[in-house]
């Protein structure tokens, strides 16, 4: 027994006496025992029995005699402990006030009814505010400013191209009648130097408008915080929400500017839409919708400058569970390098910087955040490798299967239900149901675009794969999250075809085996 510092006697042992009668014989049992017991009473007990054969009559007596022998003589030691204490407190060889305020710090550090009530910080205060007004009659005015402020954003966005533009043009003319004098009087190196000055030129532009927007949008998310949290004083104290009415409202022009620009808005767009009911579950059956929609991905995520019935619908919608346990989540199709923006990254980048975000951290310190977790889960991922041992099986070790499930090494074409792809889309359902993600979006084909290489049968191959796989998953959110209704949109190209994206809705059901077909839109 290991001894620990304080006590004067941490470990004795004493021994237990049972006697019983077995037959025409006087038996007694004699067992030393280590003080304190760290063992369980019955565990000991049936230890007993079995090593010295004892009789099943007398078991419950033994276990009785067992379990008093031990609690007596464990109270014995505490009170032999506590005796010692006060000796040691009687003859000063314990410092009364320090003792006691180490009791004082204790209990009150352990005790809830003293524990000093967290302070809320300035964004669990928002959160609040926000989430009880965008539920009251207010909604309209938040989501009014909101478009108020996406609209001086644009405009800032649009003197910013509108400079660069002037600017590229401006250096196109110088460089064309530099390659005119090229050979002449100017030399390769004066182009080299005249392609650096634009360079330079450009990137000084492009710093500027980007750290002046960044400016910005600082200024309208504080603003914006101060007047949703004095709007809710307000209404508290004034108990009267026709202060609503005259708050922050929509120009008509910037609702009307698209009638005369003569670009077509995203809800006049061909769109295909079809949805159905589910239900899942081997004993207790859950039920979920499922959607199919043609639409770009990047559209969920756009704030539209020309709005509509429809848009305001879908942002009074989205707003409303910002702050609940019924979020929606939308997945992205992007490379492994977290710190770069290439493709659609940099499209969605774009995007994120089109409209301030007043309730979350901006795109760049988000993936700094994630950056930092996937080089803690790398570096927690590596230590365990290299503590345990290599196992070789028909020739091949572990590191040669990391490597192949590398995401880097994957290669285009048609895949498995094992592919690291699929189990990745596995994990995304997993992650929604521990983060009260309710709606999700997924790109069927595992593609955002269209390739000539992308044929009817490898459409149909993959989005079976597809559906056949989340079905599956989606069948094991039972054990996950305990049944709750969700919803699942399957998201394909806006380039397919109609043929082929009925062709895909009759694969659905078949599948699925759809109890109910709820819609079939086909918004123009």
């Amino acid at each position: 027994m290991k001894k620990s510092k304080g006590k004067a006697n941490t470990a004795a042992e004493k021994e237990f006496v049972f006697e019983f009668r077995a037959g025409k014989h006087n038996c007694v049992l004699k067992v030393p025992l280590q003080f304190p017991v760290q063992v369980d009473i019955s565990d000991l007990h049936g230890r007993l029995m079995l090593l010295h054969k004892i009789p099943c009559y007398i078991e419950s007596e033994l276990k009785t005699l067992l379990s008093d022998f031990i609690e007596k003589e464990t109270t014995l030691d505490y009170d032999r402990e506590a005796e010692l204490a006060l000796q040691r407190l009687t003859t000063g060889d314990v410092i009364v006030n320090q003792l006691t305020s180490a009791w004082a710090r204790s209990y009150v550090e352990t005790t809830l009814e003293h524990t000093l009530p967290e302070e809320p910080s300035r964004d669990e205060d928002f959160a609040d505010v926000y989430h009880e007004l965008i539920h009251s009659p207010a909604s309209d005015t938040l989501l009014n400013l909101e478009h108020n402020y996406f609209v001086s954003i644009s405009e800032l966005i649009s003197e910013r191209d509108m400079e660069i533009k002037k600017l590229q043009e401006r250096q196109a003319t110088e460089m064309d009648k530099v390659m005119h004098e090229l050979g002449n009087t100017l030399s390769d190196q004066d182009v080299n130097a005249v392609a650096s000055q634009h360079f330079d030129a450009q990137q000084v532009l492009e710093n500027k408008w980007t750290s002046e927007q960044q400016q910005v949008t600082e200024i309208q998310k504080q603003e914006y915080q101060e007047w949703v949290i004095k709007l809710h004083q307000d209404l508290q104290k004034s108990n009267n929400s026709s202060i609503i009415n005259e708050e922050i409202k929509v120009q008509p022009s910037q609702l009307t500017e698209a009638a005369d620009s003569g670009t077509r808005m995203f809800e006049e767009q061909p769109q295909l839409e079809e949805s159905f009911t589910i239900h899942l579950g081997a004993q207790l059956k859950t039920m979920h919708n499922l959607r199919l929609v043609r639409a770009d991905v990047l559209d969920f995520c756009k704030h539209r400058r020309h709005g509509s019935s429809g848009a305001k619908l879908r942002r009074l919608q989205t707003a409303l569970s910002l702050y609940s346990s019924s979020l929606c989540g939308l997945v992205l199709l992007v490379d492994n390098r977290v710190n770069s923006y290439s493709g659609i990254k940099r499209d969605f980048a774009t995007v994120a910087k089109e409209c301030t975000d007043f309730h979350f951290s901006c795109l760049e310190e988000q993936l700094e955040e994630v950056q930092q977790v996937v080089l803690l889960a790398r570096t927690q991922r590596s230590s365990k490798q290299k503590d345990q041992p290599e196992i070789r099986k028909n020739g091949v070790d572990d590191k040669s299967k990391t490597v192949e499930r590398n995401p880097s090494n994957i290669l285009p074409g048609n895949i498995t239900a094992r592919d690291p792809a699929i189990m990745g889309l596995r994990n995304i359902l997993k992650v929604c149901c521990t983060h009260d993600i309710t709606t999700v979006t997924v790109p069927l084909l595992l593609v955002h675009d269209m390739s000539e290489e992308m044929t009817i049968p490898w459409c149909l191959k993959r989005a079976e794969l597809v559906f056949k796989c989340v079905k599956g998953f989606m069948m094991e959110m039972a054990s996950w999250d305990g049944g709750i209704s969700r919803t699942v949109q399957f998201l394909v190209p806006k380039s397919i075809s109609e043929e082929m994206f009925y062709q895909l809705s009759n694969m659905l059901p078949q599948i699925f085996r759809v109890s109910s077909t709820l819609t079939l839109t086909s918004k123009h």
